[in-house]
């Protein structure tokens, strides 16, 4: 399952060389687009499908903007509901910052990339705020940048479909 989706990530050319600022803030001479990627839809199914056959949880969650195609995808394959994490939160209309119920749900967080985790932390601390449970990050790429052992110190496991390591090496 983790070759087809790296092989896919290859395909759509998910990493790029040069010079590149992250979210986090470092300096990297490749960028791993997955925004980018799964705007082609064998991928995005595939995605979906892979998460929702091999996780168990009650609900699906992704931050905007990576997240939200990722987590609408895994809950089209698995029937569950999805919910969206706001990046900020608005100053008009209802002004919660998750979209969707997930209070006193098992609510499985997926993101595009992992590096640094601060937006998996960020996400996490929402969806536990608004009464879910979390104690599962799915990404699709981990840049292998300390995110995992961040995570963890939340009680959150991180499980990448792909690491960049093994992107890197095809």
């Amino acid at each position: 399952m983790v070759d087809d989706i790296s092989t896919l990530l290859i395909q759509y050319h998910a990493i790029e060389f040069g010079d590149f600022r992250l979210a986090s803030g470092q300096q990297s001479s490749y960028y791993v687009d997955i925004k980018q990627a799964v705007t082609k839809p064998d991928l995005l199914s595939a995605i979906g499908r892979i998460v929702s056959e091999k996780f168990d949880f009650d609900c699906v969650a992704g931050v905007a903007v990576g997240g939200v195609p990722l987590a609408v995808a895994v809950s089209l394959a698995s029937g569950k509901p999805y919910a969206i994490i706001r990046a900020t939160e608005k100053d008009h209309g209802k002004s919660a910052r998750v979209i969707g119920n997930v209070s006193g749900r098992r609510v499985l967080l997926i993101e595009d990339v992992t590096t640094s985790g601060g937006s998996a932390i960020y996400g996490v601390e929402e969806l536990r705020s608004a009464g879910a449970t979390v104690d599962l990050v799915v990404t699709i790429v981990d840049r292998e940048q300390g995110a995992e052992e961040r995570l963890q110190e939340l009680g959150v496991l991180l499980t990448p479909l792909a690491r960049v390591s093994e992107l890197l090496k095809k």
